[in-house]
């Protein structure tokens, strides 16, 4: 193991970051690495911004593994070698924004009509008619409804 890699695990479990973290940000910094071919502490600028457009452009990687990278570099630069700031003009892919597709009445009422449960059909009765999450219908209590309304 470099050194390099003990001094950001260090900075990582003094920061407490989870494992998978861990592993992410080693993982991102260790593809930087192989794809410039020297040690991430002798790049520039211009090798990182080359790096960013390989993962965009070339790989083709989904926007938020695109700044998983980016964040584990970050914190290689930032927190690790202590540079001032990682000031790059990387355009991070957005992330695609994805509508639900609604469901038609007929398809609420068969998901309705199939649940023989009648505990089970309320709840998902109040969740899509109040538009309410799975977590939201768990924690509701008679107290919550107003019987007047």
């Amino acid at each position: 193991m470099t050194p390099l890699r003990r001094r950001m695990i260090a900075a990582m479990q003094m920061r407490g970051f989870s494992p998978r973290t861990h592993a992410s940000y080693l993982a991102a910094v260790r593809d930087l690495a192989r794809f410039t071919r020297r040690s991430p502490d002798t790049l520039g600028r211009a090798d990182l911004q080359g790096y960013f457009e390989h993962l965009v452009i070339e790989r083709k990687l989904a926007p938020a593994s695109v700044r998983l990278s980016y964040n584990g570099i970050r914190f290689l630069d930032v927190q690790v070698l202590a540079w001032p700031a990682v000031d790059l003009d990387v355009a991070l892919p957005k992330r695609p924004r994805r509508i639900p597709g609604l469901l038609t009445r007929a398809e609420v009422a068969a998901i309705l009509g199939a649940c023989a449960n009648p505990r089970y059909r309320a709840m998902l009765t109040v969740c899509y008619g109040c538009g309410l999450r799975l977590s939201e219908v768990l924690a509701l209590r008679v107290s919550d409804i107003d019987g007047e309304r």
